[in-house]
């Protein structure tokens, strides 16, 4: 099958590769000159026989409108356009309508899988009427992992249904990552654990807590014992954000995923001002010590032994 590509950065690229290796013809664009395969999207839909299948795979937000608005006024009638960034579910109606007005379909794609997607495959949640997931299904099954279709790609629901999927998706990836963090930090602090990465290792075969983040935990540890190379400071992408709007305008309790989120925003604080203000709660209503700005010990107020 015959496909235009856009965006051909950390996952475009690979996908890029992937689907040719499997037999495909895929045109890909990009404003970097090193990796695009054509000049613009006009070129981009010049190159491809009529009727047209476009992936745009770019930045969730204005990236994604305005490129779906341009390939609205460069594509024809009867061509489709596949949305598989990671754009807020509640996006998709406007493209969809705004493609439609033009008499081009749209499906929306939830995408996992990183860099490793082009060796392991691509786990795909897509959004859109069934003709027009029938007609991309050569592009799903070529990206999917190997194995049975329902191993690694679900046709969600109508259009909206891949990227809210994908956005659950990645707001149950904070709340595991957030676990296997803190489990790695008890694990460094006990002095009677001498192989911290051995366990994590230990953990990834056999038990009830294994998974590839699990194994890519236990990699990255070995690659850079004790995380001496990086800083705790950590970046939401959005979906962590959108999950937990989700979950309050549903009123569906998410504990976990909310407080992995918050634990990121935490991340960013060198000296957090809400724990200045519990330390000095303390300080007043009991009497605990407090430390200084500046300094490493601590302060005890005068007849007070810290409890």
């Amino acid at each position: 099958m015959q496909l235009g590509l856009v965006g051909l950065g950390k996952m475009g690229f690979n996908m890029r590769a992937r689907l040719r290796e499997r037999g495909h013809d895929v045109v890909g664009f990009d404003p970097r000159p090193e990796v695009t395969d054509v000049a613009s999207l006009a070129d981009l839909a010049a190159s491809l026989a009529a009727p047209r299948a476009v992936w745009v795979m770019v930045p969730a937000g204005e990236i994604t409108r305005s490129t779906i608005a341009e390939l609205a006024s460069v594509l024809e009638p009867g061509d489709l356009v596949i949305d598989g960034g990671n754009s807020r579910y509640t996006d998709d109606r406007g493209h969809a309508d705004l493609l439609a007005a033009h008499d081009i379909a749209y499906l929306d794609c939830g995408v996992s899988g990183g860099i490793w997607g082009l060796e392991e495959g691509y786990g795909l949640m897509v959004g859109g009427a069934d003709a027009d997931v029938a007609r991309a299904m050569p592009i799903f099954d070529a990206l999917r992992p190997d194995g049975p279709r329902a191993g690694g790609f679900v046709h969600a629901g109508p259009v909206g249904a891949g990227h809210y999927a994908k956005m659950v998706h990645n707001g149950v990836e904070y709340g595991l990552m957030q676990a296997y963090a803190e489990g790695y930090e008890l694990l460094e602090a006990e002095a009677l654990i001498t192989d911290v990465q051995g366990v994590l290792q230990a953990w990834t075969h056999g038990t009830v807590v294994r998974s590839w983040l699990l194994e890519l935990l236990a990699k990255a540890l070995a690659e850079d014992p004790e995380f001496a190379e990086i800083s705790g400071y950590t970046e939401d992408s959005g979906e962590g954000r959108w999950t937990v709007q989700e979950a309050l305008d549903h009123a569906v309790p998410a504990p976990v995923i909310s407080a992995a989120l918050f634990a990121r925003f935490a991340s960013r604080q060198a000296d957090s001002p809400a724990m200045k203000a519990v330390s000095a709660l303390r300080n007043q209503f009991g009497g605990h010590a407090v430390r200084r700005a500046g300094q490493s010990g601590t302060v005890r107020p005068p007849g007070q032994s810290g409890t």
